[in-house]
């Protein structure tokens, strides 16, 4: 049996969509939010356009926290603030950086 790699940013996202929560509105649409996450909210026509909304709502949610360094909700076990760390060595003689976080981490005055 082959087994199916899952990444964490997927992982993340199906176990917050089974949080969401719908309601059909008097005018027949859809309204969908995922209260543990504040802000995630969408509307659709149907059910499974709301759903869909919701989910490309959800991951701009994702992308503008992690890039604005907000924190983010942990969820089924999932911790996307946890970063891995690029270590920064620099040579003895050379005073290059051998790995940075960007360009201008290899600026010298």
């Amino acid at each position: 049996m082959a087994s199916r790699m899952t990444y964490v940013l997927t992982a993340y996202i199906e176990a917050a969509m089974t949080l969401a929560n719908y309601d059909k509105l008097e005018d027949g649409s859809f309204a969908g939010e995922i209260k543990r996450l504040p802000g995630v909210i969408a509307f659709g026509k149907t059910l499974k356009q709301c759903e869909a909304e919701l989910r490309s709502t959800l991951e701009d949610w994702i992308l503008v926290g992690l890039r604005l360094g907000h924190g983010l909700p942990k969820l089924a076990g999932i911790d996307l603030n946890e970063r891995p760390h690029a270590r920064m060595e620099s040579s003895q003689n050379s005073g290059k950086f051998l790995r940075g976080k960007g360009a201008s981490d290899n600026l010298r005055a």
